[in-house]
């Protein structure tokens, strides 16, 4: 078992307060490693550290930031395969996915860095004679990223970037279920030479570490992957030193087959947008609208397609599911059923935990469809985020774009049709911020990745997720 201090200030240190925390292989339940507990004295200090650095960083020359950036990533590439190791012990994702996150992490940062030369200002016409009016992006100033346990490595990659290339420090709290990979990134850090203090790692629970962060007087932005009540939360504390907020939290995206879809297509993409990472993506399929025209064809295939799935051993490449990350989750897989089935739904495949053999120790939990499903049913509404997926039937797209807002969150959308006019009234009639059309959920570094309603607030990724990290300064210059 591996102990693992904080990188705060280029230096490994414990928690002020002596506590650890463990974290438990979801595949075994073994305890892989041991990592700090910290709390309040902890973001006092490293936010200290962080506003001090970042004094001196933001006046290294973008580019200047960029190229260290960019070895910082290929040192990441250079530990492929331990990273990906790791992050299968401590997330129970499939290695081949383990690996594709942090080759995702790696371009995160290098898509970042593409932006070293493109902080664009503005020169605009004075109304007054003999003055300009330049707009400067500035950086702006200490970051906190918080992130998810699904993608812990992938999403530390996604805010380290931005963030470091537009001149911030950064410090980083990745849940307590899954640090570890991403607390490697101070070695990595330590090697190509990142200052002191510009990109600092720190653990501990989200209550107490995360909220001192997050409500601190040094943090000038904080951004946030999670939970929808965890970012309510964050919105509060940061109401204290008003903050710049930037959140990605929950989804219950619908995956909707339209009577012209290629079945065959649709099929395969709702399989991989249901339980791609044990159902464990935000943008997943959790709720699927079938046109009852082509229910009956549609279904034959899909579930073909769902007994063909192979749960086990993440390690194995002959795995296409793991297990889910803590028992915690795995009950509220069995709650969820549960209830769908006191409400009249009708389970069509799986359902309930998987246990002996090798499934003796873990968290497992079969591809769960259920069936009969009415649109008022709990788990059309509650996030799963896990390998249950309930199917409605539908008659009309004004019928199921009606489903499809009938949400309290806003995330993702999955359409497949050959209909433009469809995809084209998306436009004004569908309340998500991300849609995919003819295709499963998987978005790119040049997109934007933004939620409507309670899934969210900012957005990342592209041009408009770049300049979440920059403020802006305006000077009016009189020169008569």
């Amino acid at each position: 078992m591996k102990r693992y201090q904080m990188y705060v200030d280029g230096q490994w240190i414990d928690a002020a307060n002596g506590k650890v925390d463990q974290v438990i292989n979801p595949s075994t339940e073994e305890v892989v490693a041991e990592i700090q507990d910290g709390d309040q004295a902890d973001a006092d200090y490293v936010l200290s550290v962080a506003k001090r650095a970042q004094a001196e960083w933001k006046r290294v020359p973008a580019r200047q930031r960029a190229e260290l950036l960019r070895k910082f990533a290929q040192e990441i590439r250079n530990n492929r395969e331990y990273l990906a190791e790791l992050l299968v012990s401590e997330q129970g994702k499939l290695h081949r996915v383990a690996l594709g996150e942090v080759d995702v992490a790696a371009s995160f940062i290098e898509y970042a860095c593409d932006w070293a030369r493109q902080m664009d200002g503005d020169i605009v016409q004075s109304d007054n004679e003999n003055e300009h009016i330049w707009i400067q992006k500035i950086p702006r100033g200490v970051v906190v990223a918080i992130t998810a346990w699904n993608f812990p490595f992938a999403l530390a990659g996604r805010k380290i970037g931005p963030a470091l290339v537009a001149g911030n420090a950064i410090v980083v709290k990745p849940t307590s279920e899954t640090p570890l990979a991403t607390l490697e990134l101070g070695y990595l850090a330590e090697k190509v030479g990142i200052p002191a203090g510009v990109l600092n790692i720190v653990t501990g629970g989200g209550a107490s570490l995360g909220g001192a962060l997050t409500g601190h007087v040094d943090t000038n932005m904080v951004t946030m992957t999670g939970s929808t009540p965890v970012g309510q939360q964050i919105i509060k504390a940061s109401a204290n030193n008003m903050a710049h907020v930037q959140l990605e939290l929950g989804g219950k995206a619908p995956f909707i087959v339209m009577e012209d879809a290629d079945l065959e297509q649709a099929a395969a993409a709702a399989l991989h947008s249901r339980f791609d990472n044990c159902g464990q993506v935000c943008t997943c399929n959790e709720r699927m609208y079938v046109h009852s025209s082509v229910y009956d064809e549609f279904m034959a295939i899909f579930m073909e397609k769902v007994q063909a799935i192979k749960v086990g051993n993440p390690m194995d490449p002959e795995s296409d599911m793991g297990p889910k990350v803590n028992k915690r989750e795995l009950d509220h897989m069995e709650e969820l059923v549960a209830q769908a089935l006191n409400e009249g739904a009708k389970l069509l495949h799986g359902g309930k935990r998987i246990t002996g053999g090798e499934f003796d120790k873990g968290f497992w939990f079969e591809p769960t469809i259920l069936g009969d499903v009415e649109q008022s049913m709990t788990i059309v509404h509650e996030e799963a985020f896990g390998p249950i997926l309930p199917v409605i039937k539908f008659d009309t797209f004004e019928e199921v774009i009606g489903y499809a807002n009938d949400s309290e969150y806003g995330l993702a959308t999955m359409i497949c049709t050959q209909n433009m006019k469809y995809v084209h009234r998306l436009t004004h009639e569908l309340e998500c911020g991300e849609i995919y059309v003819n295709r499963g959920h998987g978005e790119q570094h040049q997109g934007f990745h933004n939620g409507y309603k309670l899934s969210g607030t900012g957005g990342e990724d592209g041009k408009y997720g770049f300049e979440q990290y920059l403020e802006k300064k305006t000077f009016y210059v009189n020169f008569g």
